[in-house]
Formats: C-alpha cells, sequence, structure tokens
C-alpha cells in the first residue's frame, strides 16, 4: 500500500530542500521523523510536516480499505524535489542600477510504503 503527500509552490529554494529530503529517502518513518527534528536546516519543519501528512494519508487509505497498518512498518519509498516557478525581484544598487533577484520555489513529494 502506497501513500503520497505533495507540497507545491514551497518558497524555499529546491537546492536546499534536496540536502533534507537525502537525509531521509529509504529510511524507516520513526527514524525520519527523528533525523528532521535534529537537522537544523529551514526545510527540516517543512519536510517533517509533509511527512506526517503522508502518514495520516497511509492511515486514511487502510481505514477506507478496512486493513490494519502498523505505523511502524512504513518507510520512506519515495522522496524528490522539482523546481516551482521562479518569482523575479529587483533590488536598488549602487549609481542607480538594479540587480535582479531570483525567488525559487519548490515542489516537493514523498510516498510512503508498508513493508
Amino acid at each position: 500500500m502506497q501513500a503520497k503527500a505533495h507540497a507545491k509552490f514551497v518558497r524555499i529554494a529546491p537546492r536546499k530542500v534536496q540536502l533534507v529530503v537525502d537525509l531521509i529517502r529509504g529510511k524507516q518513518v520513526g527514524e525520519a521523523i527523528a533525523i528532521l527534528r535534529h537537522t537544523p536546516k529551514s526545510a527540516s519543519p517543512v519536510v517533517e510536516k509533509l511527512l506526517n501528512s503522508a502518514i495520516a494519508n497511509a492511515e486514511f487509505i487502510s481505514t477506507e480499505k478496512n486493513e490494519s497498518l502498523d505505523v511502524n512498518n512504513l518507510f520512506i519509498s519515495e522522496a524528490f524535489v522539482n523546481q516551482g516557478p521562479t518569482l523575479k525581484r529587483f533590488r536598488p544598487r549602487a549609481m542607480g542600477r538594479a540587480s535582479k533577484i531570483n525567488k525559487r520555489t519548490s515542489h516537493i513529494s514523498l510516498v510512503v510504503t508498508e513493508k
């Protein structure tokens, strides 16, 4: 049984989120939550919230199908980050010029599967 969760248009650059997602890919759910709670990255709370959503989705699917689900048997089978749309902003610079600032967004996807 698979359960998915997606977070779209998250205002963190995909490069930064990728570092956190790489830490938890293939891990057990409990171990992944412990890793995320102790990782001092700005993307950690976002990914943890998404993981909790995927766990809740798995529980919901199991109740719909009248199956018993053990959360301890769940592991992260897929975790990936795609780039979302970039917000383009300008910042004033010296001598009346301006420079472009790219504010990048991310689309994060998690899939949890029962062993």
